[in-house]
């Protein structure tokens, strides 16, 4: 019963007895009589602001097919506890046997709303434009001991009921913990270099002065940090190459010269996901930008009749006007935000 719920009251009998309350507080059962209670069904829109951020396990294999930046799916035994994290943030986390990846992104919930094409299933609907991954994922574990402080039990062991939990709430302390692991400062966008040719030292500014504890989640929504993390991922699954031209240039700071392009803007609702970028140089990150240039939905570069200068554009894409995109289907351009470039951007 503690593993299901997350909840821990001093004997069974109370840990049923608030997990029961809880809902009956939400309108979602009513008392028949001792021990009977009538499933009402959960009241969405009273399911507006919940009680703590959370945690989502997610697997690149689930049956539930998932799709992170837009929505989560789960059964009704996890009601309880996604009705707590609705109108907060959700980290997601992938565990090791599905792919090793951690802790590796967050959103933030919008609301709860019955999956329409399985019954006794619901969708946690994901705000638009909160989706980020962090720029480098966060182990489950850091020095033999669980990130997440709250999955420990009083004698510092791992509570494997609760961390198996699909979804389930997370202290402050935690979330910032783990936000503060996964996000990537501006120095940390240079590759790695060999050790005789070090990177020059790079001026850097004082750090502010401390001024208490921070909550993370402000800085969640800021676009200089959201791009920053963009930019890593992005960079990493193109190993910093232009998909469209091959290029590959390293600036004398280290800093690669490519881009990392939003395929749906930003503007329009794009979200900051791998499958929403491209790895473009700088004159090609313009056509694209300018709907001069796009890719359909299997590779191929499509150039517009707007191009002043045809042959200058044809010289410096590959010659079989394919894109080379990564070899994993989970870190190529997804068809939808493909088509959006294509109406929406791209000029004929």
């Amino acid at each position: 019963m503690v593993a299901e719920t997350g909840s821990a009251g001093a004997t069974p009998y109370q840990t049923l007895s608030r997990e029961l309350q809880q809902l009956r507080d939400a309108g979602a059962i009513e008392f028949i009589d001792q021990g009977t209670y009538r499933w009402l069904g959960l009241p969405f829109e009273t399911l507006r602001q919940g009680t703590s951020k959370g945690v989502f396990v997610i697997g690149s294999h689930s049956i539930y097919e998932d799709e992170p930046e837009r929505f989560y799916r789960f059964p009704t035994r996890w009601m309880a506890n996604a009705a707590k994290v609705v109108g907060n943030w959700i980290i997601y986390q992938e565990p090791r046997r599905a792919g090793r990846r951690g802790y590796y992104a967050v959103a933030k919930v919008e609301r709860i709303v019955p999956d329409p094409a399985t019954e006794g299933m619901y969708l946690a609907l994901i705000e638009p434009g909160s989706y980020l991954e962090f720029g480098r994922d966060v182990p489950f574990q850091l020095d033999g001991q669980a990130v997440e402080s709250g999955l420990l039990s009083p004698d510092g062991r791992l509570n494997n009921g609760r961390a198996i939990q699909s979804i389930r709430p997370i202290s402050d302390a935690d979330f910032n913990r783990i936000v503060g692991l996964g996000l990537i400062e501006e120095d940390e966008l240079l590759p790695r270099v060999d050790e005789d040719n070090p990177v020059p030292a790079l001026v850097q500014e004082e750090p502010a002065p401390w001024l208490g504890p921070v909550d993370r989640a402000t800085m969640l929504v800021n676009r200089t940090v959201r791009n920053r993390q963009f930019r890593k991922r992005v960079l990493d699954v193109y190993d910093c190459r232009c998909a469209l031209t091959g290029m590959k240039l390293i600036n004398g700071g280290g800093r690669a010269e490519t881009q990392a392009a939003h395929i749906m803007s930003v503007e329009a609702g794009g979200p900051d996901v791998v499958t929403n970028g491209i790895a473009l140089s700088g004159t090609v990150h313009w056509m694209f930008d300018r709907g001069l240039i796009s890719l359909s939905d299997d590779g191929e570069i499509l150039l517009s009749r707007k191009i002043n200068d045809i042959e200058g554009a044809e010289k410096i894409i590959y010659a079989d006007r394919r894109a080379r995109l990564p070899s994993s289907s989970a870190h190529r351009p997804h068809s939808r935000y493909l088509a959006w470039h294509r109406t929406e951007c791209f000029h004929t």
